[in-house]
């Protein structure tokens, strides 16, 4: 039985006694105890794998695995993105709705030749998830070392509620929603919405101190404080138009002037004075190209200080008021437009009142004037329209003498010719030049004639700077004894820069002249201002101003100056 059982064993040694060869031990090696499935290849490591005859490493076979594909780039960090782009599905060759070309499908697309299967990749390409060619591409390599981006908040107003249909002005049939004008000014007045009429108003409170209130030698200074109320009202009609503007100050002074002053000077003993300028216009729209237009006007002031027209020993200023309404109609023919208008003014003065009590009637300086105004203009070119104005008044007093037994009745005009433009939105306004003349019932009294300069030209120099000139021209009456009347002329410069928006400076100079024909008097006003706005918000506002007034005169010992310090609030709504 023990026969049978070892044959195998004689077998084995009677084999490698017919070999011959001496007997070896099996040498150690590292993969001894790290046994590997049967595998028809052999690994790396195995004591079997085939040497490099030169260099005795590992030499590569020809049917060894391609290196592996890198991993799949993470998409941690990665903003995400939601919905579909459009012809997401569409391939190469499918309908893309946005109208793009796509390219064709010759060639390699992808790293995969054309017909390819999809494991056919070429060797080290990343094989994309997706043949969908507007995508993204992935992120490659490691992962940044910022945070990742958050994706951004929905909108405050996403689940807000809806805005009614009416006040979105979908409902249907309802009439659209006329857009609110541009508000340039971000520290300007609101304003507030009377139905259709849009409504300013402002008031300014001022203290300062001038160093001669009354414009007289000597010069006494005095303390002072002004109220300015301001309101403008205008519509905002599709057709049609009614502006209101109403200005108005009063001006109160800390001191009196001493009686035997008065009486020497022509100071008035009290100082304070008002002054108002209200206007009302308005325009119908008879048809698109006849309008009928009107106005309405009051003026309330005093004469200015250092006048000769002001009585000596007043108590204090007479004040006078010039009511007025124009009424006219112009046409457009074609570009020709003609304006015809008729006006009316009133001027009356209070009763003047003397330190002592007594009184004195100005009866004799009230007087009406009536006069027409004809204007034609020619719309020459975007931008020019010159035109040519021609004006007749006369003046009739309530008395037919005055105190000095002249009669001051008289007949005036104007010619002048101009244009008003707008070049490129940098210059904008209106400028003339003319002739002015008026003639008196008493022959005592001479004609007046003269040159007659107006206009009110806008130049914006920069965005942030504004440069405006404004002239007048105007004869004026007198109750001086031999004088026919006073032949003004006015021109006045003003710079505004903003250094920030809400931070405004103003420079200002202003010259006149004043000509009373036969008095032999001829007068020079000079003044000069400085101004700074620093406007809080858009409801307050702070104000300071420093001005010298020059007063340069043919009359003996009449010329004096003045220095004004003012420092205010202004509060709008």
């Amino acid at each position: 039985m023990a026969a049978a059982a070892f044959p195998p064993l004689g077998l084995l040694f009677a084999m490698l006694i017919v070999m011959g060869g001496p007997a070896r031990a099996q040498s150690l090696t590292s993969d001894l105890f790290n046994p590997e499935k049967a595998s028809r290849t052999a690994s790396k490591q195995s004591p079997l794998r085939k040497l490099d005859q030169a260099t005795g490493d590992s030499a590569p076979a020809a049917d060894d695995d391609p290196p592996p594909a890198p991993p799949a780039p993470s998409r941690l960090g990665a903003i995400p993105r939601y919905g579909a782009p459009a012809a997401s599905g569409a391939a190469a060759t499918g309908y893309d709705s946005l109208g793009r070309r796509r390219p064709g499908a010759k060639g390699v697309a992808n790293g995969t030749a054309k017909g390819a299967p999809n494991g056919a990749a070429r060797a080290g390409a990343v094989v994309p998830l997706t043949n969908n060619t507007t995508l993204p591409p992935l992120r490659q390599g490691p992962l940044p070392s910022t945070p990742p981006k958050l994706a951004p908040p929905p909108s405050t107003a996403a689940h807000g509620a809806p805005v009614p249909p009416a006040l979105a002005g979908i409902v249907p049939g309802q009439p659209p929603r006329r857009r609110l004008p541009l508000d340039t000014d971000p520290f300007g007045a609101t304003g507030i919405y009377y139905g259709s009429f849009l409504s300013k108003a402002a008031v300014e409170l001022s203290g300062g101190y001038d160093t001669n209130p009354a414009r007289t030698l000597p010069a006494r200074g005095s303390a002072f404080y002004m109220i300015s109320p301001e309101l403008l009202i205008a519509s905002n009609w599709e057709r049609h138009s009614l502006v209101a503007d109403l200005r108005g100050s009063y001006t109160g002074y800390g001191t009196t002037t001493p009686f035997d002053i008065s009486a020497s000077t022509g100071a008035p003993v009290t100082l304070d004075r008002p002054d108002f300028t209200g206007k009302i216009n308005g325009r119908i729209d008879v048809s698109r190209d006849s309008r009928i237009n009107s106005e309405l006007r009051l003026r309330i002031a005093t004469d200015n200080p250092g006048s000769p027209n002001i009585q000596a020993g007043l108590a204090r200023y007479p004040v006078y008021a010039t009511a007025g309404a124009t009424l006219g109609v112009d046409h457009d023919f074609n570009r020709f437009n003609v304006a015809l208008s008729a006006t009316y003014d009133h001027t009356s003065y209070q009763w003047s009142k003397f330190a002592d009590g007594s009184t004195y009637s100005n009866d004799d300086r009230d007087y009406t004037q009536y006069g027409g105004i004809g204007r034609v203009s020619y719309d020459w070119q975007p931008g020019l329209k010159p035109f040519v104005e021609v004006e007749a008044d006369t003046r009739i007093h309530d008395l037919q003498f005055d105190r000095y037994g002249y009669q001051r009745n008289s007949n005036g005009g104007y010619v002048k010719g101009g244009s008003t433009f707008e070049l490129t939105r940098l210059i904008t306004g209106e400028a003339a030049m003319g002739w002015t003349t008026r003639s008196y019932v008493d022959n005592r009294l001479s004609s007046i004639s003269g040159l007659l300069t107006s206009g009110s030209l806008i130049w914006t120099v920069t965005p942030l700077t504004t440069a405006r000139f404004i002239a007048t021209s105007s004869i004026d009456e007198s109750p001086l004894p031999g004088v026919a009347g006073v032949q003004t002329r006015d021109f006045t410069f003003q710079v505004d820069h903003a250094f920030r928006r809400w931070l405004i400076g103003t420079a200002k100079f202003g010259y006149g002249t004043s000509d009373y024909r036969g008095l032999g008097r001829f007068d020079n006003r000079y003044t000069a201002s400085l101004d700074l706005v620093y406007k809080l918000n858009r409801t307050f506002q702070i104000k300071g101003q420093v001005r010298h007034d020059w007063l340069d005169t043919t009359a003996v010992n009449s010329s004096t100056e003045a220095t004004i310090v003012m420092l205010g609030v202004r509060v709008q709504q």
